[in-house]
């Protein structure tokens, strides 16, 4: 059910690009290295030095969003998986279990692993038994917590030390070289992506809003797996520019825009437009979210190795509750959000709890009213349409008095 969803024109681009990008990275994965690596991994070190890189995150959203992932679960569960783990896990370990229902048949065999903590400590477990299972090496970069706003100096030299070791780690399992020129060229590549990509996000303080979340977590594709390329940048300047138009002729993303609003966690993937309808038909529209703005913090390529480690180290999950309560405050004032709405997400607990206290500081900090819906991103079963339907219906009549 898509009725509500005005179709963005650089829809087109945006498939093209990521189809170019899987096959591709079946054909590069028998000229170069292939590394299997983190959504919060320094992907420009290895983009740099020649090395093909794919996400089992982002390939585990895909198997969401093809409503292939419930069944890849339950491949991982049959060989002793918990119920309980990341739905991205389980749906990338069955497909790499079984290959039979998984979209383009898998992701290419890794040559090698790099997983970083500050997205979560699933992902080091995760990567480890691929490492197990397919008996490559694996890098682990660990990044400490941050209590405050600021970065302490030991934080930025502790994890610019482990990157210094990754790009040596790198050139010992694959024989290449880390070139500065082409270092420098891939970190100022990615920081214009994700000037443009903050750029199109701040469009939607415009009212009407011209994108709504199906926007903004579809077209957050090529900041991902396409950091540090000029394909990412030629297609967001063209994303830039439809954007920019809709705000000059005041065109919406729904067709009438009653209730601007707040979106906290990763998409229910396989309920993507008839979820955010619920909200469309009470002309609900979600402006911003703190998900697709975790890829939109700035990297400093004045000190590449040290920009890098601020830049992945102050990721949002990474942040205290304060810290990530005071993000969301910034974001209801400059958005002039009515309500939020968290998505408690069953496999995400490191972005889950604590919400209800967020939810609390925020409400009492701005006076938003704020909504609880439990799903998961991949797996169905966490999902009961009826009782959700009802709460979003309830929640959007507080919103109306």
């Amino acid at each position: 059910m898509t009725k509500n969803y005005k179709k963005l024109a650089t829809a087109q681009d945006l498939n093209r690009l990521m189809t170019r990008y899987y096959a591709k990275s079946k054909l590069v994965s028998k000229l170069r290295p292939v590394a299997w690596v983190t959504s919060g991994a320094p992907v420009e070190i290895l983009t740099a030095m020649g090395i093909a890189s794919a996400y089992p995150e982002n390939y585990g959203a895909l198997c969401g969003a093809r409503k292939v992932a419930t069944a890849l679960c339950q491949e991982a569960e049959g060989h002793g998986y918990s119920q309980d783990l990341c739905s991205y896990a389980r749906s990338h370990i069955g497909s790499v279990l079984n290959k039979t229902g998984a979209p383009m048949g898998g992701l290419p065999r890794p040559d090698l692993l790099v997983a970083c903590n500050n997205i979560c400590s699933t992902t080091v477990k995760w990567y480890e038994v691929l490492a197990r299972h397919y008996k490559v090496p694996l890098f682990v970069l660990d990044t400490p917590f941050m209590h405050h706003p600021e970065l302490e100096a030991h934080t930025v030299q502790y994890v610019a030390a482990q990157l210094e070791e990754l790009i040596a780690w790198l050139q010992k399992h694959t024989g290449r070289k880390l070139e500065q020129k082409k270092f420098l060229e891939t970190l100022n590549l990615s920081r214009r992506a994700v000037q443009l990509w903050r750029e199109i996000r701040e469009l939607c303080q415009a009212k009407p809003s011209p994108l709504n979340a199906p926007d903004l977590f579809v077209n957050l594709a090529p900041i991902v797996v396409l950091r540090g390329t000029k394909e990412a940048v030629t297609f967001y300047q063209k994303l830039k520019a439809e954007v920019e138009e809709r705000v000059a002729k005041g065109v919406g993303a729904i067709p009438e825009e009653r209730y601007r609003l707040l979106w906290d966690n990763i998409a229910i993937w396989y309920r993507l437009f008839r979820f955010f309808n619920y909200f469309v038909d009470f002309g609900g529209c979600f402006v911003v979210d703190t998900y697709t703005n975790a890829w939109s913090v700035d990297l400093d390529v004045s000190e590449p190795i040290e920009g890098l480690a601020r830049t992945y180290t102050a990721v949002c999950i990474n942040q205290s509750l304060q810290m990530r309560a005071e993000t969301m405050v910034d974001l209801v004032r400059r958005f002039d959000v009515d309500g939020i709405v968290f998505h408690s997400n069953r496999s995400c607990k490191p972005y889950s709890l604590g919400q209800y206290d967020i939810c609390r500081i925020v409400t009492e900090r701005t006076g938003v009213p704020g909504l609880v819906i439990e799903a998961d991103m991949c797996d169905t079963r966490a999902y009961t349409e009826g009782p959700i339907k009802t709460r979003i219906q309830a929640f959007m009549e507080i919103l109306a008095r």
